[in-house]
Protein backbone atom coordinates (compact mmCIF):
# COMPACT_ATOMS: atom_id res chain seq x y z
CA UNK A 1 0.00 0.00 0.00
CA UNK A 2 1.47 3.39 -1.08
CA UNK A 3 1.25 6.00 1.51
CA UNK A 4 -1.22 9.01 1.09
CA UNK A 5 -0.36 12.49 0.03
CA UNK A 6 0.04 14.91 2.86
CA UNK A 7 -1.39 17.85 1.81
CA UNK A 8 -1.74 20.60 4.32
CA UNK A 9 -4.80 23.07 3.81
CA UNK A 10 -3.16 26.56 4.44
CA UNK A 11 -6.37 28.35 6.50
CA UNK A 12 -6.16 30.65 9.56
CA UNK A 13 -6.39 28.83 12.81
CA UNK A 14 -7.30 29.75 16.37
CA UNK A 15 -4.77 30.94 19.08
CA UNK A 16 -3.40 29.93 22.21
CA UNK A 17 -0.23 28.30 20.76
CA UNK A 18 3.32 29.89 21.53
CA UNK A 19 7.09 29.10 22.03
CA UNK A 20 7.72 27.21 25.24
CA UNK A 21 7.36 29.83 27.91
CA UNK A 22 10.86 31.72 29.08
CA UNK A 23 12.02 32.91 32.03
CA UNK A 24 10.52 36.96 32.09
CA UNK A 25 12.89 39.30 31.79
CA UNK A 26 13.76 41.31 35.01
CA UNK A 27 12.16 44.65 35.46
CA UNK A 28 12.03 45.68 38.96
CA UNK A 29 9.51 45.24 41.48
CA UNK A 30 5.92 43.94 40.10
CA UNK A 31 7.71 44.18 36.75
CA UNK A 32 6.67 47.59 36.63
CA UNK A 33 8.13 51.29 35.98
CA UNK A 34 6.86 54.10 37.58
CA UNK A 35 6.61 57.63 36.48
CA UNK A 36 9.78 59.82 37.74
CA UNK A 37 7.43 63.00 37.78
CA UNK A 38 5.30 61.16 40.50
CA UNK A 39 8.53 60.59 42.51
CA UNK A 40 9.68 64.14 42.33
CA UNK A 41 6.55 64.84 44.02
CA UNK A 42 7.13 63.16 47.26
CA UNK A 43 8.31 64.81 50.50
CA UNK A 44 11.81 64.19 50.91
CA UNK A 45 13.07 63.19 47.64
CA UNK A 46 15.90 65.06 45.97
CA UNK A 47 16.12 66.03 42.44
CA UNK A 48 19.23 64.24 42.04
CA UNK A 49 17.08 60.83 42.84
CA UNK A 50 14.28 61.88 40.80
CA UNK A 51 16.17 61.86 37.87
CA UNK A 52 18.45 58.83 38.70
CA UNK A 53 14.99 57.04 38.95
CA UNK A 54 13.78 58.58 35.85
CA UNK A 55 17.09 57.29 33.80
CA UNK A 56 16.44 53.99 35.39
CA UNK A 57 12.48 53.76 34.20
CA UNK A 58 14.00 54.69 30.71
CA UNK A 59 16.09 51.88 30.49
CA UNK A 60 13.64 49.49 31.89
CA UNK A 61 11.39 50.25 28.91
CA UNK A 62 13.85 50.27 26.54
CA UNK A 63 14.87 46.62 27.69
CA UNK A 64 10.49 45.87 27.42
CA UNK A 65 10.59 46.83 24.13
CA UNK A 66 13.47 44.68 22.85
CA UNK A 67 12.50 42.02 19.94
CA UNK A 68 14.81 39.56 22.01
CA UNK A 69 11.97 40.76 24.69
CA UNK A 70 8.87 40.57 22.57
CA UNK A 71 9.40 37.66 21.23
CA UNK A 72 10.02 35.66 24.70
CA UNK A 73 6.70 36.44 25.60
CA UNK A 74 4.84 36.63 22.20
CA UNK A 75 1.57 34.27 22.17
CA UNK A 76 0.00 33.70 18.50
CA UNK A 77 -3.40 36.17 19.08
CA UNK A 78 -6.50 34.86 18.16
CA UNK A 79 -7.36 34.29 14.19
CA UNK A 80 -3.65 33.91 13.66
CA UNK A 81 -1.90 30.73 11.88
CA UNK A 82 1.97 30.16 13.88
CA UNK A 83 4.36 31.66 11.07
CA UNK A 84 6.52 28.47 10.58
CA UNK A 85 7.01 24.87 11.84
CA UNK A 86 8.53 24.05 15.07
CA UNK A 87 12.17 23.36 13.91
CA UNK A 88 14.69 20.88 15.20
CA UNK A 89 16.93 22.12 17.67
CA UNK A 90 14.47 24.68 18.58
CA UNK A 91 11.96 24.99 21.60
CA UNK A 92 8.92 23.14 20.72
CA UNK A 93 5.99 25.29 20.41
CA UNK A 94 3.77 25.24 23.91
CA UNK A 95 0.06 24.41 23.60
CA UNK A 96 -2.95 23.64 25.99
CA UNK A 97 -5.74 21.37 24.50
CA UNK A 98 -8.61 19.51 25.82
CA UNK A 99 -8.81 15.36 26.24
CA UNK A 100 -11.98 13.55 25.70
CA UNK A 101 -12.98 14.27 29.20
CA UNK A 102 -13.12 18.08 28.62
CA UNK A 103 -9.78 18.10 30.96
CA UNK A 104 -6.72 20.82 29.39
CA UNK A 105 -3.34 19.41 28.98
CA UNK A 106 -0.62 21.89 28.78
CA UNK A 107 3.02 21.32 27.58
CA UNK A 108 4.75 23.42 29.56
CA UNK A 109 3.41 21.37 32.73
CA UNK A 110 6.03 18.44 31.39
CA UNK A 111 8.79 20.62 31.50
CA UNK A 112 11.46 18.38 32.72
CA UNK A 113 10.02 15.50 31.10
CA UNK A 114 10.98 13.70 27.42
CA UNK A 115 7.65 14.16 25.62
CA UNK A 116 6.55 12.75 22.31
CA UNK A 117 3.74 13.62 20.95
CA UNK A 118 1.63 11.66 17.83
CA UNK A 119 -0.66 12.69 15.32
CA UNK A 120 -3.32 10.24 15.07
CA UNK A 121 -6.45 9.25 13.34
CA UNK A 122 -8.98 6.56 14.43
CA UNK A 123 -9.96 6.01 11.57
CA UNK A 124 -6.79 5.82 9.63
CA UNK A 125 -5.68 2.35 8.15
CA UNK A 126 -2.21 3.39 8.63
CA UNK A 127 -2.96 4.28 12.22
CA UNK A 128 -4.69 1.09 12.61
CA UNK A 129 -1.53 -1.15 11.17
CA UNK A 130 0.67 0.50 12.91
CA UNK A 131 -1.05 0.22 16.47
CA UNK A 132 -2.09 -3.70 15.29
CA UNK A 133 1.08 -4.82 13.82
CA UNK A 134 3.22 -2.48 12.87
CA UNK A 135 5.87 -0.40 14.93
CA UNK A 136 3.40 1.70 17.34
CA UNK A 137 2.14 -1.32 19.03
CA UNK A 138 2.79 -1.57 22.53
CA UNK A 139 5.12 1.57 21.93
CA UNK A 140 3.74 4.34 24.18
CA UNK A 141 3.11 1.87 27.05
CA UNK A 142 6.96 0.36 26.72
CA UNK A 143 8.18 4.18 26.87
CA UNK A 144 5.70 5.78 29.48
CA UNK A 145 6.91 2.51 32.08
CA UNK A 146 10.43 4.44 31.85
CA UNK A 147 8.91 8.09 32.33
CA UNK A 148 7.92 9.21 28.98
CA UNK A 149 5.13 11.36 29.13
CA UNK A 150 2.96 10.34 25.69
CA UNK A 151 0.55 12.73 23.87
CA UNK A 152 -1.92 11.87 21.22
CA UNK A 153 -3.19 14.62 19.03
CA UNK A 154 -6.03 14.54 16.89
CA UNK A 155 -6.18 17.45 14.79
CA UNK A 156 -9.03 16.03 12.44
CA UNK A 157 -12.24 19.17 11.85
CA UNK A 158 -15.26 19.03 12.75
CA UNK A 159 -16.88 16.48 10.08
CA UNK A 160 -13.57 15.45 8.52
CA UNK A 161 -12.92 11.56 9.62
CA UNK A 162 -11.46 10.70 12.67
CA UNK A 163 -13.36 14.04 13.90
CA UNK A 164 -15.70 11.83 15.91
CA UNK A 165 -15.14 11.11 19.51
CA UNK A 166 -16.67 7.86 19.54
CA UNK A 167 -14.51 6.86 17.01
CA UNK A 168 -11.42 8.06 18.61
CA UNK A 169 -12.69 6.30 21.87
CA UNK A 170 -13.26 2.93 20.33
CA UNK A 171 -9.63 3.47 18.68
CA UNK A 172 -8.16 4.04 22.55
CA UNK A 173 -10.02 0.68 23.49
CA UNK A 174 -8.80 -1.45 19.78
CA UNK A 175 -5.35 -0.66 20.82
CA UNK A 176 -4.93 -0.74 24.10
CA UNK A 177 -3.71 2.89 24.48
CA UNK A 178 -3.33 4.28 28.24
CA UNK A 179 -2.26 7.77 26.90
CA UNK A 180 -4.86 10.70 26.09
CA UNK A 181 -5.76 11.64 22.69
CA UNK A 182 -5.51 15.79 22.84
CA UNK A 183 -8.19 17.36 20.48
CA UNK A 184 -7.05 20.30 17.95
CA UNK A 185 -10.45 20.64 16.48
CA UNK A 186 -8.85 23.61 14.26
CA UNK A 187 -5.83 22.47 13.58
CA UNK A 188 -3.98 25.10 15.36
CA UNK A 189 -1.11 22.63 16.96
CA UNK A 190 -0.86 20.45 13.99
CA UNK A 191 0.18 23.49 12.03
CA UNK A 192 2.89 24.75 15.09
CA UNK A 193 4.11 21.78 14.29
CA UNK A 194 3.91 21.00 10.81
CA UNK A 195 2.28 17.61 11.56
CA UNK A 196 1.28 16.20 7.57
CA UNK A 197 0.62 12.58 8.43
CA UNK A 198 -1.45 10.38 10.82
CA UNK A 199 0.89 8.91 12.45
CA UNK A 200 3.15 11.88 12.70
CA UNK A 201 5.62 11.72 15.48
CA UNK A 202 7.75 14.28 17.67
CA UNK A 203 10.18 13.82 20.33
CA UNK A 204 10.46 16.51 22.93
CA UNK A 205 13.96 16.57 25.22
CA UNK A 206 13.61 17.44 29.14
CA UNK A 207 14.09 21.15 28.28
CA UNK A 208 11.14 21.90 25.90
CA UNK A 209 13.75 21.07 22.52
CA UNK A 210 12.56 19.45 19.61
CA UNK A 211 14.82 17.06 18.80
CA UNK A 212 13.12 14.30 16.67
CA UNK A 213 10.08 14.45 13.77
CA UNK A 214 8.76 12.31 11.40
CA UNK A 215 7.76 8.92 10.80
CA UNK A 216 7.24 5.97 13.73
CA UNK A 217 10.16 3.39 11.59
CA UNK A 218 11.57 3.39 7.82
CA UNK A 219 8.35 0.82 6.62
CA UNK A 220 6.27 3.15 4.99
CA UNK A 221 3.13 0.06 4.43
CA UNK A 222 2.62 0.63 8.38
CA UNK A 223 2.78 -2.77 8.98
CA UNK A 224 6.53 -3.27 9.41
CA UNK A 225 7.21 -5.30 6.73
CA UNK A 226 8.68 -3.04 3.98
CA UNK A 227 11.69 -1.35 5.48
CA UNK A 228 13.45 0.75 3.28
CA UNK A 229 17.51 1.15 3.08
CA UNK A 230 17.74 -1.73 5.16
CA UNK A 231 16.37 -3.55 8.58
CA UNK A 232 13.71 -1.85 10.06
CA UNK A 233 14.30 1.00 12.47
CA UNK A 234 11.73 2.35 15.02
CA UNK A 235 13.00 5.88 14.91
CA UNK A 236 11.09 6.81 17.84
CA UNK A 237 13.53 3.88 19.76
CA UNK A 238 16.26 5.41 18.69
CA UNK A 239 15.61 8.96 19.41
CA UNK A 240 14.85 7.98 23.22
CA UNK A 241 17.51 5.84 23.42
CA UNK A 242 19.86 8.41 22.28
CA UNK A 243 18.07 11.20 24.55
CA UNK A 244 18.40 8.83 27.59
CA UNK A 245 22.25 8.60 27.16
CA UNK A 246 22.46 12.30 26.81
CA UNK A 247 23.72 12.41 23.43
CA UNK A 248 22.53 14.47 19.66
CA UNK A 249 19.50 12.37 18.18
CA UNK A 250 21.46 10.63 15.83
CA UNK A 251 19.01 10.61 12.90
CA UNK A 252 16.51 13.89 13.87
CA UNK A 253 14.54 14.12 11.26
CA UNK A 254 12.53 11.61 8.54
CA UNK A 255 9.59 11.88 5.86
CA UNK A 256 6.38 10.80 7.70
CA UNK A 257 4.15 8.89 5.74
CA UNK A 258 -0.09 7.78 6.41
CA UNK A 259 -2.81 9.69 5.78
CA UNK A 260 -2.82 13.12 5.64
CA UNK A 261 -4.29 15.12 8.79
CA UNK A 262 -7.92 16.12 7.73
CA UNK A 263 -7.42 19.82 8.87
CA UNK A 264 -10.47 21.76 8.03
CA UNK A 265 -10.67 24.31 5.46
Amino acid sequence: MQPASAGVEEAATSGGVAAWPAAPAATGPEGQCYDFRMAILRPGLSWLLALAAAAGCSRNRADLSTPAYAASQAVAPAGAAPAAPADIGKLAPDFTAKDLDGHDVHLADYRGKVVVLEWFNPKCPFVNMSHTKGSLKGTAARHMAEGVVWLGIDSSAPGKQGYDADDIRDGIKRFGLNHPILRDETGAVGRAYGATNTPHLFVIDKVGTLVYAGAIDNSPDGEGESPQGGPLVNYVDAALTDVAAGRPVRTPKTKAYGCGVKYGS
